[in-house]
């Protein structure tokens, strides 16, 4: 059991989403008793059993289909020996959670300033796999980064150092604007789940302008976050920190980034009410 546990792990580990399936109810004859497991990659690879047989197939097919899907299911499997769904003569039935575990949703802070301290611990602790990046290697102590990983790199090729694709979030903020514009310009076609730059409001007009006369699309730029964050009135980097992780968990989850209390306001009064409270 333990090898299934750290298989999982190191897999997670390594960016890989799998699928675990355990029997969580036996009823009757069956190959395996409540208990028994399944790690299933996207690959097909696999490890443990189940039973064999075609009930094992069958949850293997059912696990690819959850993996592509990115949620778990729970599915009852009949071993009768009549029925159009049956899969055996074992006479029992059987059901098995299928459990889709995805890797955490990775974040790279490129820079290692002021910001960058608070705004790794507070990713960190809403689940993000921190990478913290910059071309200081003094800046990069581990002390400095509690829970997230660092490392060196050149700020002149970083798309090539960095691992990038849909699962992945980029800050940008850098020491200086001319690194921060080095890095957009390689990050802005990436396919990412989220890119965000500090700066303020005329640094990105002027910035997002010489990248349009470059030849990048309206598109590619409605897709960065900058200014970044939520307007909460930050100030202080820890403050700024807060901004940015709200973003960066409002990109994730959805949400309007509105006060609850708002919105509990003007969904939960009658509409007459409502329109009286504006009207007054």
């Amino acid at each position: 059991m333990d090898e299934l546990y750290a298989a999982v792990a190191n897999a997670l580990r390594s960016g890989e989403r799998v699928a675990l399936a355990t029997i969580v109810r036996a009823e009757g004859s069956t190959p395996r008793s409540a208990g028994a497991q399944i790690v299933i990659w996207e690959t097909g690879r696999t490890l443990g059993t189940i039973g064999g047989g075609s009930l094992e197939a069958q949850v293997l097919k059912d696990a690819s289909a959850a993996l592509a899907g990115g949620q778990s299911l729970l599915r009852r499997y009949s071993l009768h020996a009549t029925g159009e769904e049956s899969l055996g003569v074992c006479g029992g039935t059987v059901e098995v959670f299928i459990h889709v575990l995805l890797p955490a949703d990775r974040l790279v802070i490129v820079g290692a300033g002021h910001v960058a301290q608070p705004l790794a611990r507070l990713a960190v602790a809403v689940g993000f796999d921190v990478l913290v990046v910059d071309d200081r290697p003094e800046y990069l102590l581990p002390e400095r980064f509690p829970g997230a990983r660092v490392r060196a790199v050149s700020f002149t090729d970083l798309a090539s150092q960095l691992p990038l694709d849909s699962r992945t979030s980029v800050v940008i903020a850098t020491r200086s604007h001319e690194h921060d514009e080095e890095v957009l310009r390689q990050l802005i076609r990436q396919q990412l789940a989220y890119l965000g730059m500090m700066g303020s409001r005329a640094k990105v007009r002027l910035l997002f302008q010489r990248l349009l006369n470059e030849g990048c699309s309206p598109e590619q730029l409605a897709r960065v976050h900058a200014p970044i964050g939520l307007d909460i009135g930050a100030e202080t980097p820890e403050e700024i920190a807060v901004s940015i992780v709200a973003e960066l968990v409002q990109a994730r989850r959805g949400g309007t980034g509105l006060p609850l209390s708002q919105l509990a306001r003007g969904a939960g009064a009658p509409k007459d009410e409502r329109s009286e409270r504006a009207n007054g």
